[in-house]
């Protein structure tokens, strides 16, 4: 009977050190890691030629933004001042006599910022969203600005310029710029996927 019982054991003990090994590899092994998505090689081109469009735009828009922004204007510096409160340049365009002067003003500023809202999301995917155009313009125009008023000369800052050209980007944004850049960065369906590896 004892000699039954130490058998069992014997195997028992047996039976937990193979266990033991079994599951120690298991945790040895890294589970394997989902395979990525794999691109056509035509999606990979598209991608490519979308991109090289969209960063030329934005070069383009970059020296137009440049142009209109810091070139020097010392006929105008009599008329300009800094404006740090919001809506106070607002009031002054929409208080001209001539509209068309107002609309000039407004409307200049909102689409010198449509390209931004448009062509941003297209190169960098991971600032797609509202909050992070609007915060990536305001910081841009931002820093425009502070160099408008620091060393252009015949220009100031102004502060409703930042808030024209931020909403300007959000409307770019929200017509184009999503679309635009989930189309050109779109992950592959999964019967692509199974396409591609058959």
């Amino acid at each position: 009977m004892a000699w039954v019982l130490s058998r069992s054991r014997t195997a028992s003990d047996a039976g937990t050190a193979k266990k033991e090994p079994e599951a120690k590899r298991a945790k040895k092994e890294p589970e394997a890691k989902p395979a990525r998505p794999r691109r056509s090689p035509l999606s990979l081109v598209v991608r490519f030629v979308a991109m090289v469009f969209a960063f030329a735009f934005m070069v383009a828009f970059a020296v137009v933004l440049a142009r209109l922004t810091l070139e020097p204007s010392p006929a105008s510096v009599d008329l300009t001042h800094t404006n740090l409160h919001p809506g106070a340049s607002l009031k002054l365009y929409l208080d001209q006599p001539e509209m068309r002067d107002a609309i000039k003003q407004i409307g200049g500023n909102i689409l010198l910022g449509v390209p931004f809202g448009i062509l941003v999301p297209i190169i960098a995917p991971k600032t797609r969203g509202l909050l992070r155009i609007a915060l990536l313009t305001a910081v841009v125009m931002l820093l425009v600005e502070f160099a408008q008023g620091a060393l252009v000369e015949g220009r100031a800052f102004d502060i409703d310029d930042v808030i024209l050209n931020t909403s300007g980007a959000l409307i770019g944004y929200l017509l184009l710029g999503r679309r635009l850049s989930r189309a050109v960065h779109k992950k592959p369906s999964a019967r692509k996927q199974a396409a591609n590896k058959a």
